[in-house]
């Protein structure tokens, strides 16, 4: 039985679970999605989520918090302000202005590229990759690749542990963080 701090910490974990849905055949037949949009529309549940990822990385010199487009902007910012660092938003093609770098990967259902702003990170920065969820873990390893400085890690709400994405972080020796896992 958890006391003290771990139980709170597990209480915490259980009610921001508690608001997630999940959607079958979507975006595709045969697949499932993780709706965050609930999350969002729970305060204690959001901050919670907020502060779980602000209360890991808060003592990290981390410089540099990386969104993935477009979920990634919800979280990323709010943490980025908390631990006074930047935040560069990941977005996809064409929706940035000026000049830009790109980085095409594979999806689990097809492929995509993600863009960044040229001179947006520096190569003595720390950054922190923030998504809502790790899959196949095909767009986080190309928001690393992109963003060409040390990443320190990687931080998703939600992993789907049977697609391995966790797994394909490790073997490229970058450590993942999340708060719910969705089987």
């Amino acid at each position: 039985m958890s006391s003290g701090k771990e139980g709170e910490s597990a209480s915490r974990i259980n009610g921001i679970k508690s608001t997630l849905r999940i959607i079958s055949d979507f975006p595709k037949p045969g697949m499932l999605f993780s709706d965050i949009t609930p999350l969002l529309l729970d305060p204690k549940a959001f901050k919670d989520t907020i502060d779980f990822f602000v209360e890991r990385y808060k003592n990290e010199n981390i410089s540099v918090v990386a969104g993935i487009e477009s979920r990634g902007f919800i979280f990323g910012p709010s943490i980025a302000l908390a631990i006074g660092a930047k935040f560069v938003p990941l977005r996809k093609p064409n929706k940035l202005l000026g000049e830009v770098i790109s980085e095409n990967y594979d999806l689990e259902y097809g492929s995509d590229c993600l863009e960044m702003h040229v001179g947006a990170v520096t190569s003595g920065d720390r950054a922190l990759v923030v998504d809502d969820l790790i899959a196949t873990g095909g767009t986080v390893c190309a928001a690393m690749n992109l963003l060409g400085a040390e990443v320190v890690e990687c931080a998703c709400v939600i992993e789907v542990p049977v697609l391995k994405g966790r797994e394909r972080l490790e073997s490229r020796g970058k450590p993942l963080y999340t708060l719910v896992d969705i089987v």
